[in-house]
């Protein structure tokens, strides 16, 4: 699926947020903690975007890993990436969210955008994300909300469900794929949920914040630090 609508995925996304896409990805960036020098990482990381707006935050000194399953994904993100000045410090690899080929506390946050949907087993996908993170660090998830103000939600899945895979259906010739988006949203956990799978993961400080009326949700939460005396 995700190989048939990666030439238009970007193209998509845009078009159904409205052109808030980039603003929202942004946010889940800001909600990371990750600042200039900072060593992140992507999962599920599609055609890059998310990466791309992390390089930005980590800058010059920093370095950024995007992970994705999907083959023709992330040969999108190379396309995407191809020119720019960031491009040398993004390392795309292709890789198992379920596991990480990645050393205990290598990263010092990790993001992860849309993606949760999409693996089979969301808390094993947390846990890894929490296992690959140096104490102190944020994993964060930025996906599809449930909005509950009464009226627009029925708006949105409305939205979601008839005019949506319809676009698709226009502008990747993918119609199916489409339908699923809206089959997984409201399959999703809703983000007090997602959280509380967060804590199970062993993350502390877990939260999440809504955007844009629901839409879409930010969750977060911190790796603990370790126990005085432990390397």
């Amino acid at each position: 699926m995700f190989r048939a609508i990666a030439p238009r995925y970007d193209l998509m996304n845009s078009l159904m947020s409205l052109g808030r896409v980039r603003s929202w990805r942004r946010s889940a960036i800001e909600r990371s903690g990750l600042g200039a020098g900072g060593f992140g990482l992507d999962v599920c990381c599609g055609t890059g975007m998310l990466a791309l707006e992390m390089a930005r935050a980590v800058g010059p000194a920093g370095r950024v890993v995007g992970l994705d399953f999907s083959q023709a994904m992330l040969a999108v993100a190379r396309k995407n990436l191809n020119g720019l000045a960031c491009k040398e410090k993004i390392r795309l690899i292709q890789g198992d969210a379920l596991a990480l080929p990645f050393e205990d506390h290598t990263f010092d946050g990790a993001t992860v955008g849309w993606g949760l949907r999409n693996v089979p087993d969301i808390l094993a996908a947390v846990r890894e994300m929490a296992r690959v993170v140096k104490p102190g660090g944020k994993v964060v998830s930025i996906d599809m909300g449930q909005p509950g103000l009464l009226g627009f939600k029925q708006l949105y899945w409305l939205c979601l469900g008839r005019v949506i895979p319809v676009m698709g259906a226009i502008w990747t010739g993918n119609r199916g794929a489409y339908t699923y988006l809206y089959e997984s949203a409201r399959a999703f956990p809703h983000p007090r949920e997602l959280a509380r799978l967060f804590s199970e993961a062993g993350l502390v400080e877990t939260q999440y914040h809504l955007l844009s009326g629901g839409v879409v949700a930010v969750v977060e939460g911190k790796s603990p630090n370790l126990p005085k005396g432990m390397i």
